[in-house]
């Protein structure tokens, strides 16, 4: 190829990876996005410069919505708004950029090498871009198994060890366009097929069930925070209350309610009285203040006849969204300035009664599977995931953060009940199936069934260290036995 065109040849495939992912869930095309990058590599020229450029077109052009939101929220001008988007997407560039430079030195030039390191060196790279600076594993590749039978192998090695199946797929794709890699492929595409066969079920219990009801009051984010619609937001969030209190749990979206419980006393009462006469617990967003004028953003869990209201608050907060890190004090958050947001450092967890406990992830925290293990560590046999994803507009960044959710549910066995201001609401079953939900951006209840779980799954229990620990194995085993090789052969 001409020099030129094989960057922009990686630049549109990272571009294209968007297109795996919801809403459009066409997985093939990411597919064939991660075998052209792998086909591009084999000939193991320039794969730093290379693999940056498909990495900035998966984040830096996929992530196309950010510039929007920092434009419309965060008031940056145009030219900056692109600018922060671009430099976001400029960072995350940099893992895959890392995962192609590693693949293709430890190959040795070696196109077989390189097909069968790539799978076992992704989920390494996806790790550290999920928790170097303050971690974004968002669209991570084992979101592409989703409705696809290598599912049920979440509940073993969480989307993190997902994200090897469609990597595979892809080597093998690019290996079957070699002559001396063909027989590689054959062996990826057995192996494939070995998974799909032996992949566990993941079982969804029917009963005892439990009535759930989630609001979903469609308020627009330039007016959420804006005085004058505070009575139209309760008026909303009450209203559809009211016409589903025959469910066993309400549930609102994150900061449902725009204000400090302990400021508003008359609003407090009216949350308390109406949640007594509907003889149903309410679990909502909100606000609650800390120490030297700060706040913390969370869940208030309100009980009939029970008082005072419990609550748990968000422990992985979102950078320059709710807090703005000190190297970087001329920047403004996007949420408007009623204090600087503090984590916290509850467990996450709010029992209900003595059959149902709540693990509650707060909007960004549900794309950390971590965050989803801690709930779980601390009790949880139901998750609840708080979001306001009117941020994004009309994006596919709502039903890509719906995605993870979904990985969540499968991950921990667990029913999720995702109430989102604008959408997607969702109540999401155990297989990551969804069993209920509604259009986007329009008032609605979403109400169905849900199932308290108690068992404790080995991703659970585990985390990501045995997987991480199998696939740094595999590549010492594989790097080694090609150096052997060549080493062995005659000069």
């Amino acid at each position: 190829m001409i020099r030129a065109v094989r960057p922009l040849a990686a630049l549109l495939a990272g571009a294209a990876m968007q297109f795996g992912f919801s809403p459009y869930a066409l997985r093939p095309v990411a597919v064939a996005a991660l075998a052209l990058w792998l086909a591009l590599l084999a000939d193991g020229r320039r794969p730093f410069a290379l693999s940056y450029a498909f990495g900035f077109g998966w984040f830096g052009i996929g992530s196309w919505w950010l510039a929007p939101t920092f434009h419309h929220y965060g008031h940056l001008p145009w030219p900056l708004a692109i600018a922060a988007q671009s430099l976001a997407g400029g960072v995350l560039a940099l893992f895959p950029a890392l995962l192609g430079w590693s693949a293709v030195r430890l190959a040795g030039g070696r196109r077989s090498a390189l097909l069968l390191l790539i799978a076992p060196l992704t989920p390494i790279e996806e790790w550290l871009r999920g928790h170097l600076f303050t971690g974004l594993p968002w669209t991570g590749l084992g979101l592409l198994t989703l409705d696809t039978p290598w599912i049920g192998w979440g509940q073993i090695v969480g989307g993190l060890g997902l994200g090897i199946v469609p990597v595979m797929l892809a080597a093998a794709a690019a290996g079957l366009l070699h002559h001396t890699t063909r027989r590689t492929a054959a062996a990826l595409l057995a192996a494939a097929l070995l998974l799909t066969a032996t992949a566990p079920a993941i079982g969804v219990p029917a009963a005892p069930a439990l009535r759930v009801a989630l609001i979903q009051p469609n308020i627009p984010q330039d007016v959420k925070w804006d005085r004058d619609w505070l009575v139209t937001t309760m008026r909303r969030l009450l209203g559809h209350s009211a016409q589903a209190a025959d469910a066993d749990l309400l549930v609102w979206p994150e900061a449902a309610t725009p204000f400090f419980l302990s400021d508003a006393p008359g609003w407090r009462q009216a949350l308390a009285s109406a949640v007594t006469r509907w003889h149903t617990p309410l679990l909502f967003g909100g606000l609650k203040r800390t120490a030297h004028d700060g706040a913390a953003n969370g869940a208030w869990l309100m009980r009939p006849g029970d008082a005072p209201p419990r609550f748990v608050g968000k422990h992985h907060l979102v950078p320059f969204g709710e807090y703005v890190p000190a190297w970087l004090p001329w920047l403004h958050t996007l949420v408007p300035e009623i204090g600087d947001f503090r984590p916290t450092h509850d467990r996450g967890v709010l029992a209900v009664d003595d059959r149902i406990r709540i693990g509650v992830l707060i909007c960004y925290e549900s794309i950390f599977a971590d965050e989803m293990r801690r709930r779980i560590a601390g009790g949880a046999d139901l998750l609840a995931v708080l979001t306001n994803d009117a941020w994004y507009g009309r994006s596919p960044a709502a039903w890509q953060h719906l995605e993870a959710a979904r990985m969540r549910a499968v991950e921990s066995e667990r029913f999720v009940l995702r109430a989102a201001n604008t959408g997607v609401s969702a109540i999401i079953a155990p297989d990551g199936a969804i069993r209920a939900t509604t259009d986007w951006w329009r008032q609605a209840t979403v109400t169905g069934t849900a199932v308290p779980i108690g068992r404790v799954t080995p991703y659970c229990r585990l985390g990501d260290a045995p997987l991480l620990a199998a696939a740094l194995l595999m590549v010492v085993v594989t790097t080694w036995r090609f150096r052997s090789r060549t080493v062995a052969s005659p000069a």
